[in-house]
């Protein structure tokens, strides 16, 4: 099977991994500790396997193509911002639920948008090239845009230390240590074959993390059916908008097609796994918001396998 296979399958492999963990948490009266303690260093790992795929060191050549970064960078942090306000109107008031769609809803991709972007016949390279922007600015917005929809308590709440210790040993350390690779393998041309390995990684370990948050949080799970249930609309319609600001934006710059369908795939795709470590570490009132997560995340992928097909031939056709 080759890479580009397996990430074309990839809902069914998460699909599969949530439903064995949702069985396996169900067999098991106390599900034990051990699935909480290996999800910490698999999260890790997946994640510095996936900030290996992100060109950190392409900054200036993000930067050479202005119409296109202004359209990636107003859609996805000054639009899309305003659509999750709106969305926040309509979902439920329990914090950990409204905490659960900020996180995830707020941050674009860096990793599979490309993927899809492949997939879907968009500018590959204006997808690399913007991935690293997006990394910094998400990183550096979130906590603002947290502040300003949700007030001072829930601010507070993403304050705390432990939270703070696992954003810089989930995020930043990975993120450093990847970057730290990517140059060491820029040193010699052979080395390329290191990156290429670990790009076969984020899929089957967000599976296994998946997989764990499933059967570790199984309780959580059966008991927030009916606000999952009401949430799950609120995502649907995240990514319809987010396909139908990546059109207006591309028409009003005009983008060449293909760079319209880069700017759906990042509109519409969310940095899921890299908000996890936040949620995760949250108090003990918050385990729901993990879950929201992991629903979005599904629901995404899912609209992916429409967007596939609708991108190309709909929403930007070639021959328009």
């Amino acid at each position: 099977m080759s890479r580009e296979r397996l990430e074309a399958y990839q809902v069914i492999v998460y699909l599969a991994a949530i439903l064995a963990g949702l069985a396996l948490g169900a067999m098991l009266s106390t599900p034990p500790k051990v699935l909480e303690t290996l999800l910490w260093p698999v999260l890790g790992l997946l994640l510095y396997a996936t900030f290996t795929q992100v060109p950190l060191a392409r900054l200036p050549e993000a930067l050479s193509d202005t119409r296109f970064l202004t359209a990636a960078i107003i859609g996805n942090f000054l639009l899309l911002p305003i659509v999750v306000w709106g969305l926040l109107q309509l979902a439920p008031a329990t914090p950990a639920v409204r905490l659960g769609i900020m996180l995830v809803l707020l941050v674009p991709c860096t990793d599979w948008f490309i993927a899809f972007t492949q997939l879907g016949g968009g500018d590959t390279r204006h997808a690399i090239a913007f991935t690293p922007v997006s990394l910094l600015l998400q990183l550096l917005l979130l906590p603002f845009y947290v502040w300003a929809f949700s007030g001072q308590e829930l601010a507070l709440t993403l304050a705390r230390r432990e939270l703070l210790e696992a954003f810089v040993g989930l995020i930043l350390v990975p993120l450093l240590v990847a970057f730290l690779t990517q140059a060491w393998v820029a040193r010699k041309r052979q080395r390329a074959a290191m990156l290429h390995a670990l790009g076969w990684f984020p899929v089957p370990l967000l599976a296994l993390v998946v997989f764990l948050i499933a059967a570790s949080q199984v309780e959580t799970v059966m008991a927030s059916g009916g606000l999952l249930a009401r949430v799950t609309p609120l995502f649907i319609a995240f990514l319809a908008l987010a396909a139908l600001i990546a059109r207006l934006l591309a028409d009003m710059l005009r983008l060449p097609r293909r760079q319209g369908r880069v700017l759906a795939f990042s509109f519409a795709t969310r940095n899921s796994f890299v908000v996890l470590p936040i949620a995760l570490a949250l108090p003990a009132s918050f385990e729901v918001t993990a879950v929201v997560i992991v629903l979005q995340s599904l629901v995404e992928l899912l609209g992916m396998a429409l967007f596939l097909w609708w991108v190309p031939r709909r929403l930007f056709p070639l021959s328009a």
